[in-house]
């Protein structure tokens, strides 16, 4: 955004109120990302507070090369990555919020079975993967601003996008019906 250069100085600068105007400004969509790659509201929350906690704590680092969110975006990945390495390193014999489906009201038995494999799927991408997926089909960023994100560069984006597809695809396949 046009204003964020000032917010962020006056963040810099110590004023807390430009950092909560960045938190407001963000927050939504950074949930919305770690949502989509966790799949869980409490984790989500958690990458959230974690991305704004590193945010901050780096500021200072924050090169202007890149829009804030786009560098917000690529510290809250980085959270999610190291929450999802954890979870596997740690697994848990208790039921967690992943594990247990979400209500749904009046939505046919269809869609739901549909939508459990799709998260199912999604599970099995690793963590690039799973994220340049996501930033691109679901949050419509170009393939540069996920390089950006990613640290990569842009031909492995469309390669490992192109992994996730393929993988979804071979998972899902048995859903989809010849017409």
């Amino acid at each position: 955004m046009d204003d964020d250069a000032a917010t962020i100085r006056g963040a810099m600068d110590g004023d807390p109120d430009a950092f909560r105007i960045l938190v407001e400004r963000y927050s939504r969509s950074v949930f919305r990302l770690a949502y989509r790659l966790t799949r869980s509201r409490q984790d989500a929350d958690d990458i959230v507070q974690e991305a704004f906690l590193r945010a901050y704590r780096n500021l200072h680092a924050f090169d202007g090369r890149s829009s804030f969110g786009t560098w917000l975006y690529r510290i809250a990945a980085n959270s999610a990555f190291d929450m999802m390495r954890s979870a596997q390193r740690h697994p848990t014999e208790e039921l967690g919020e992943r594990d247990v489906p979400s209500p749904v009201a009046k939505e046919p038995a269809t869609q739901i079975g549909i939508r459990a494999a799709v998260e199912s799927a999604m599970k099995l991408l690793s963590g690039n993967e799973r994220t340049a997926f996501v930033l691109r089909h679901f949050e419509g960023m170009s393939i540069d601003e996920i390089s950006e994100v990613l640290g990569i560069e842009p031909n492995a984006v469309k390669n490992t996008i192109f992994r996730a597809v393929r993988k979804l695809r071979e998972v899902l396949a048995p859903l989809v019906r010849p017409a």
